[in-house]
């Protein structure tokens, strides 16, 4: 004789243990054998349908309360706004309860922390002021709720407030109560408060309050006081869980994943979802792919999160094809990819390496998914297109976003900086500044490169002053490398010296390497063999260094000085890199070296090779043969310019490719200045757009002009 007291009793103890699938189909046996289910009934089961997060089921059981009378008993309303909180329906919650006559503390506490829960934190903290009315007295759950707000708010006037009522009440040995004021102090930046509090905590600390407290050292960049703390831990008997692991795996010590690797190990959390995708990450940081994806494998039930981090692991080391093998082998496995899913696989396909069209195949999947408009995804298309040569797309992408993150911002202006827009990068740079997005050292250095690749001396100095001055941001090496590159590629030599020797910190290998560039442009013989020498101390085998300084005495004629740079570079057994140049053709990539007849098509390319620069001959091109830094007879010189890899690539791609079809180079040195001339002269004689990328920036010739304006 099973009645509805029975029935309830065991869906309590389904869904108290976990068991929210199985909670439910009970629920549906009880309906179908003809019980009546009662408020507590209710209470139970969409406690289960909450732990589950099954949406629909929890409209039904809404609807069935309703049914059976129970739309204005307390707890079963409470027990609906827990399970819409948690469902991600937050507006639910609220009507829910907008629409209850009679509230107790927990109402007010379970929409507070459903508020909190899904991000509304001002609104969970408005609600706390509007509760103060109705509640005589605070609960400790009310407190761990308010005092976790001002955590994520930063309202460390609040809750030092909230302290003193703690202890005013007496809840000063409540342990979750504590360990929300100790976070709270951690994340206002109050280390030493909320180590204090730690301290007092003696004899209540559980694991909670450990890994609270060694997450707040990590959050406020004390990280020996936090790999102090989780040998202490250890040492009281105290055993870590898997946020303890996952929170120490966040230092950027790269001796420490080895370490809590193994320990991991031993206490046999290895298997843990949210453990593996902690080691993951760590590991992706160190750069060991290989370790990151060992651990991916031995993952128990891999969850979204544990894709995304092993799809960002290849993005980092920038493996195109390992990002979409590792996509498609998550499709195939039924899983469902989010935003940030997406946004990694997309910023993998920025790679040097990854073919023209995979980035494009990707914004299609964002967009199947509906997931376009999200402001990560939004951010790494901005970002892929610029970075393989697509300006106009990323622009699209740019001015579809309704929001934008600093990301966003950031990579349209270091967008349009390197291939050669500087006005458009201004401009968008001035649309930031309106719109009051904070900016970052990355938002100046991108529009200080802006300046660079257009000559813009004096605007460059002028934002570089309003960073260090208006914005308070401490410039980096790579900033004053920029400043470096401004200034002499402009000519402005002296003034650059006195710019290193301004440097609050000795110039690096950048500043150096920078500043030897421009005077192999500009000629200067003497500033060219100093940083040499600089550079060299600091790098002695760096094979650019040997090349560009060999270059500067051939250009200047000092055969002599020249010979001895190679005999030095062949004494220490520096190795010089070869110049190539790559294109991409129906999916394939052809890799040429300068004078390369290995191609399969060599015949053919070398005979449009030969044809094309006799027209540009008819055309008015002289070759010019002083960026041949040889001593040989001139019609040799003239025959190694017509072999440069570059141009070798492009005669491929004019045969391949048919006419109108805009073609996309990729250089890994900076491209000659004739054959610079050259790209010019053939996207006029052959009607074509070709898009260039070297080491340093994008050139887009069209119509016989290039987009750097002959100043690069």
């Amino acid at each position: 004789q099973r009645n509805v007291g029975t029935w309830t009793s065991l869906l309590t103890g389904y869904a108290q243990g976990g068991a929210h699938s199985d909670a439910m189909a009970l629920f549906f046996r009880m309906r179908a054998e003809g019980i009546w289910p009662n408020p507590f009934t209710f209470t139970s089961v969409l406690s289960a349908v909450a732990g589950q997060g099954a949406l629909d089921l929890g409209r039904r059981v809404h609807a069935q309360s309703v049914k059976f009378g129970c739309r204005s008993t307390v707890f079963v309303c409470n027990s609906l706004m827990n399970m819409y909180a948690k469902c991600g329906l937050v507006e639910e919650a609220k009507a829910v309860f907008c629409g209850m006559e009679t509230r107790d503390m927990v109402s007010w506490n379970t929409l507070m922390a459903g508020l909190l829960l899904n991000g509304c934190e001002v609104e969970a903290l408005e609600l706390f002021h509007d509760s103060r009315a109705s509640m005589a007295k605070l609960s400790q759950s009310t407190y761990s709720t308010v005092i976790k707000l001002c955590a994520n708010l930063k309202q460390l006037a609040l809750a030092r407030q909230l302290h003193s009522c703690v202890l005013k009440h007496g809840f000063s040995s409540d342990g979750n109560v504590m360990t929300a004021i100790m976070d709270a102090y951690s994340k206002c930046g109050e280390l030493d408060d909320a180590f204090n509090i730690f301290l007092l905590m003696s004899g209540s600390q559980s694991v909670v309050s450990w890994t609270a407290m060694i997450g707040g050292c990590i959050q406020n960049g004390d990280i020996p006081l936090a790999a102090s703390l989780f040998s202490r831990m250890r040492e009281d008997n105290v055993k870590p869980n898997e946020f303890t692991y996952s929170t120490m795996l966040t230092t950027s010590l790269p001796v420490l994943p080895p370490q809590i690797h193994a320990q991991i190990i031993k206490t046999n959390y290895q298997h843990a979802p949210s453990v593996g995708t902690a080691l993951l990450a760590s590991y992706s940081k160190l750069g060991s792919t290989e370790e990151a994806l060992s651990i991916f494998e031995t993952i128990d039930q891999k969850d979204v999160v544990a894709w995304s981090a092993m799809l960002s692991c290849y993005s980092q080391a920038g493996d195109c094809d390992g990002a979409t093998n590792v996509f498609m082998e998550m499709s195939m496995q039924g899983m469902k990819p989010n935003e940030f899913t997406i946004s990694s696989v997309i910023d993998a396909c920025a790679s040097p390496t990854a073919g023209v069209d995979q980035g494009r195949q990707f914004h299609a999947v964002s967009i199947k998914y509906r997931y376009q408009d999200a402001i990560c995804v939004g951010s790494a298309l901005v970002s892929m297109y610029a970075r393989k040569g697509s300006i106009d797309s990323a622009r699209s992408v740019f001015e579809r976003q309704t929001e934008r993150d600093l990301v966003s911002w950031n990579s349209m202006i270091s967008g349009y900086a390197q291939h050669g827009y500087s006005k458009e990068a201004l401009d968008t740079f001035r649309q930031m500044e309106a719109a009051g997005v904070e900016m970052d050292g990355v938002t100046f250095l991108a529009v200080i490169i802006g300046c660079t690749h257009a000559g813009l001396v004096q605007e460059g100095q002028r934002y570089f002053d309003s960073m260090v001055r208006d914005h308070k941001i401490s410039p980096t090496m790579e900033h004053y490398a920029c400043m470096v590159d401004l200034y002499s590629r402009a000519g402005k030599l002296d003034e650059t010296m006195d710019l290193i020797g301004g440097m609050p910190f000795p110039a690096g290998a950048m500043v150096w390497r920078t500043l030897l560039g421009a005077c192999r442009v500009h000629k200067n013989v003497e500033l060219g063999k100093l940083a040499a020498e600089k550079l060299l101390s600091l790098e002695p085998l760096d094979s650019a260094t040997y090349v560009l300084l060999s270059n500067i005495y051939a250009s200047a004629g000092k055969w002599k000085e020249r010979d001895e740079v190679r005999k030095l570079m062949d004494s220490k057994k520096v190795k010089k890199e070869a110049g190539s140049s790559w294109i991409q053709i129906k999916n394939k990539v052809h890799s040429f070296i300068a004078s390369d007849k290995s191609h399969r098509l060599s015949d053919q390319i070398y005979t449009k090779l030969k044809a094309m620069t006799a027209r540009l001959k008819q055309e008015g091109y002289c070759p010019n043969t002083s960026f041949v830094l040889h001593d040989m007879e001139q019609e040799q010189k003239e025959a190694m310019l017509v072999t440069h890899s570059e141009r070798l690539a492009l005669a491929f791609g004019l045969i391949a490719t048919p006419p109108g079809t805009p073609l996309q180079i990729v250089k890994n040195l900076r491209v000659c200045g004739d054959c610079h001339v050259v790209m010019k002269m053939v996207s006029a004689v052959e009607d074509r757009e070709i898009i260039m990328r070297d080491c340093s920036r994008f050139h887009h010739f069209k119509s016989g002009a290039c987009s750097c304006g002959d100043f690069w």
